[in-house]
């Protein structure tokens, strides 16, 4: 697994997204965002399974206007924050790719594979 470290607990707040460009993206290494949410950090591939395009619309905006699901900025579909199932859109039932989260003294890390 390759490490990357994404932030300082400060960083990111409950109810709050944030996108990550992790190692050499000119080398097509995956971008990343997490989401606080009940205190937890979930993280997810920044890649929509439907068209295979980054979610975010603007920096850092991957929720809802009610920060209660991920929104693909190109078509609207919905993902659980939890899961990252799919819950409407064209792609029902398709799941965002997790990335594990590793909690260290120094901020949060995403856990990839080399």
């Amino acid at each position: 697994m390759q490490k990357y470290f994404l932030c300082r607990y400060d960083e990111l707040t409950e109810g709050q997204s944030k996108g990550f460009a992790l190692g050499d993206t000119a080398a097509g290494t995956d971008n990343v965002f997490a989401v606080m949410k009940g205190g937890e950090v979930f993280a997810y591939k920044n890649t929509c399974p439907h068209r295979g395009i980054n979610l975010d619309w603007q920096e850092d905006q991957f929720l809802d206007p009610d920060g209660a699901l991920i929104q693909c900025a190109s078509h609207g579909a919905l993902f659980t924050i939890e899961t990252g199932e799919c819950i409407a859109g064209p792609c029902t039932g398709d799941s965002l790719t997790p990335v594990p989260v590793e909690y260290a003294q120094d901020g949060l890390y995403a856990l990839l594979p080399e």
